[in-house]
């Protein structure tokens, strides 16, 4: 199992944050990795909403849905994937703290086919394109552009 854990402090209230990154059609603004998004499930978003995402990773296009498994608002949502070409799960947790608020970003992988012969690359390189996407979102919440 392929694990990456990233976090970043953003200079906005937990509210807002939550607002941001809850919303699937705000991920291609932040997120690198995200092509296309959308919630696929009607009604507010919480435990069971579904969503179809499309992406890029190490060069190839993914589609994957997923489906949101905890939902704690403005503290944590956990989502996992229900198709795509490996299970891949992951979860955001938020917490308030003086200045800002506190961002940690948790993801779990099964590679398989190409991705399992470059597992250990898999790893590596999801780590600091999820990194690089958390300092996206703050630079974007931090200049208001989110």
């Amino acid at each position: 199992m392929a694990r990456a854990e990233v976090s970043t402090t953003i200079k906005r209230p937990v509210e807002d944050v939550f607002a941001v990154i809850i919303n699937p059609e705000n991920n291609p603004k932040w997120s690198s990795a995200v092509l296309e998004a959308k919630q696929t499930s009607p009604g507010p978003i919480g435990v069971g909403t579904t969503g179809r995402f499309v992406g890029k990773f190490l060069g190839r296009r993914i589609e994957t849905e997923s489906e949101i498994t905890e939902f704690e608002p403005n503290q944590k949502y956990s989502w996992e994937n229900k198709s795509g070409p490996f299970p891949f799960k992951g979860s955001m947790t938020l917490e308030q703290i003086e200045g800002g608020t506190r961002v940690n970003s948790t993801f779990e992988a099964e590679p398989g086919g190409f991705f399992k012969l470059a597992e250990p690359l898999v790893v590596q390189m999801g780590k600091r394109q999820f990194q690089s996407d958390l300092d996206n979102l703050k630079d974007l919440m931090e200049a208001n552009a989110l």
